[in-house]
């Protein structure tokens, strides 16, 4: 389970220096793609391939399942973390994400996701309220 929250640098090739914490779980190999609210979604390759079983049960008459599909499929890019445990972060997703040097790495159990940091932060501030306000209703 992936959990916490970085502060890494892009380099100017666009390389990520993974948190120590995840490198174990992703020195396999990874798959990074569009996420929702324009981050970018890291999965190790294992878990990529669960979403893709769940993706492949829909049903192909769904439009909504169909460019679902599209988008997140398209963007998708496998990659192997180097020895330095850094990985490339290719420039259609870079772009998708608007991550330029400044970027947050969050833990969301599953998964790992990129934000750029001025992105991230506004998230934040405006889900901590509702989310210190959640009762249960």
């Amino acid at each position: 389970m992936f959990l916490g929250t970085y502060t890494p640098r892009l380099d100017e090739k666009g390389r990520l220096i993974l948190p120590a914490k995840y490198r174990d779980d992703l020195s396999f190999g990874l798959v990074l793609t569009r996420g929702q609210e324009r981050c970018i979604y890291v999965f190790s390759q294992r878990e990529f391939e669960k979403q893709h079983e769940q993706l492949a049960q829909a049903s192909l008459t769904s439009r909504k399942a169909r460019d679902y599909a599209r988008v997140f499929l398209s963007g998708a890019s496998d990659e192997l973390p180097d020895k330095q445990g850094r990985v490339t972060i290719p420039q259609v997703l870079r772009n998708y994400g608007g991550l330029d040097r400044e970027v947050t790495v969050i833990g969301a159990g599953n998964r790992i996701e990129i934000w750029d940091t001025t992105a991230w932060q506004q998230y934040l501030q405006e889900q901590e309220d509702v989310f210190s306000e959640t009762d249960e209703d």
